[in-house]
């Protein structure tokens, strides 16, 4: 299933990043998306640690090929219906008694999270919007996964465990971040310096009837012979009388450092 590729994996929830108007605002939570039997399938396991630290838990298989099909979990709905927008976006709506009981919209944003955004309808039909942001992370539940499983509380040394596996996950990945940036940077800045070396060598083995001078701009040219003149000159300034020159390759400026920047 190549549309599901982005999702598959096992995400950490951001409670702080997180909007509930429907339920409480959780402590910490895990939402995994994996391949089921052929691979046709989708196995969705949800679970979460409440603020009291009460652990809960919801699973289902899904099968995107946007048709309705009976639902065993009449909890959430009679029937369900799942499809795949595009590769960064999959929809989920669940039906009791023909009308919309929930709809889950699953999303890849371009920072890499997955943004779960809950629409929740009471009896009234009465809509609640509940958005949640998780980043990837491996990581093993102390707690059920299944939803007929036991409420039950973690310990303490749990919940201590869990918690420091989210701070140093978060934080390593934006220090990994950080470091692609630099790396990113330096190498436009070597280009850059690269770019320079070579413009700087053709000037230099260029004929050059005047003292140039810092922060100045000049104009090189390519004479007939396929040698290198540096003109105060312009392009624009030959008038009508063309330039005696065969190409005009640049206008450039010296630095401080001595080498040449084409501007």
């Amino acid at each position: 299933m190549v549309d599901a590729y982005n999702f598959l994996a096992s995400w950490q929830l951001f409670p702080e990043k997180g909007t509930y108007e429907f339920g409480s605002r959780p402590k910490s939570g895990i939402f995994r998306i994996e391949l089921e039997g052929t691979g046709k399938q989708l196995a969705i396991s949800m679970n979460w640690v409440s603020i009291e630290d009460q652990a809960f838990s919801s699973n289902y298989i899904v099968t995107p090929d946007s048709k309705e099909t009976d639902f065993d979990n009449h909890e959430l709905g009679d029937t369900i219906r799942a499809e795949f927008i595009d590769s960064l976006s999959f929809k989920t709506a669940f039906f009791k008694n023909q009308k919309p009981s929930l709809e889950v919209l699953h999303e890849i944003t371009p920072k890499g999270y997955l943004k779960v955004t809950q629409h929740n309808y009471n009896e009234r039909g009465e809509k609640f919007v509940n958005e949640e942001i998780y980043h990837k992370q491996l990581s093993v539940l102390p707690y059920s996964t299944s939803v007929s499983g036991a409420v039950i509380k973690p310990s303490e040394a749990g919940v201590i465990r869990h918690q420091a596996l989210s701070a140093m996950e978060e934080q390593t990945n934006m220090q990994l971040t950080q470091i692609r940036q630099q790396i990113e940077l330096l190498a436009i800045q070597a280009k850059e310096i690269q770019k320079r070396k070579e413009l700087s060598m053709i000037i230099y083995d260029a004929q050059i009837s005047f003292a140039p001078v810092i922060g100045q701009t000049y104009f090189l040219y390519e004479k007939a012979e396929d040698s290198h003149l540096v003109s105060m000159i312009s392009p624009n300034e030959w008038g009508r009388s063309k330039s005696p020159y065969k190409n005009f390759i640049a206008a450039v400026r010296l630095l401080a450092d001595h080498t040449w920047k084409e501007v």
